[in-house]
């Protein structure tokens, strides 16, 4: 069922990187870091963050990153990764949890876009645990990636762009949350920006994905399949 995925979300994919692997480093004050392999450069694509692949290559045909500042194309690719690992386990959630649904007695059933209200209906108790759960998870994600909100202001006072009380820590990179159970996290840097471009491709199939799926449940009123 659908609820059954949103638990693995806050722990993210085993791509979610332990950050202490790699040693951070500045060459001097105005520097960027280097974090995970990657230093931004601010002339670069996507401030030469991973993620472009032929034959599309550096595809921004709407000009989303065109001279943004690095703090918020990092947050745009923050966006970007956490969206694709919730869309990821949304089309499994689909593809599986529709025709096996062995919790709360199997009475959770149909459409996967309407599991979730049932569950509220059915167990409340176990709904606010859920949502609770959310907030927790995204609470810490958010204290791992992000500056302190007044810090935040003061930082960007200076800088154009849409983040004013947000601003990743600069030596946050982006998708990082520190989660690494099996140890799959890459020590070169070329090798953890392939895997981190094979996260984004997968991510971002997964987000067409779970947007057609979604939207044909909710047309048909009825199952995908």
């Amino acid at each position: 069922m659908k609820f059954a995925l949103v638990l693995p979300i806050f722990v993210s994919s085993v791509t979610a990187f332990a950050p202490q692997a790699f040693t951070t480093s500045k060459t001097s004050l105005d520097a960027y870091p280097t974090v995970n392999g990657w230093t931004a450069d601010e002339n670069a694509f996507c401030a030469g963050l991973p993620g472009a692949l032929a034959p599309l290559g550096d595809f921004d045909p709407l000009g989303f990153t065109e001279d943004l500042p690095v703090q918020e194309i990092k947050r745009f690719r923050e966006a970007e990764v956490t969206h694709g690992r919730v869309s990821m386990l949304a089309v499994v959630g689909y593809l599986v949890a529709e025709k096996f649904h062995p919790l709360f007695d199997g009475l959770v059933t149909g459409p996967a876009n309407t599991h979730l209200a049932q569950v509220q209906e059915i167990s409340p108790f176990f709904f606010a645990w859920l949502v609770t759960a959310i907030a927790v998870a995204e609470f810490g994600r958010a204290r791992t990636g992000w500056e302190e909100p007044v810090d935040a202001i003061k930082k960007n006072v200076d800088v154009e762009g849409k983040t004013w009380l947000s601003k990743l820590n600069d030596e946050y990179y982006p998708g990082d949350i520190g989660f690494d159970p099996f140890g799959l996290k890459p020590t070169d840097g070329a090798e953890f920006a392939e895997m981190q471009t094979k996260e984004l491709q997968h991510g971002r199939l997964a987000m067409i994905g779970a947007m057609g799926m979604i939207v044909q449940e909710q047309v048909s009123n009825a199952p995908l399949f």
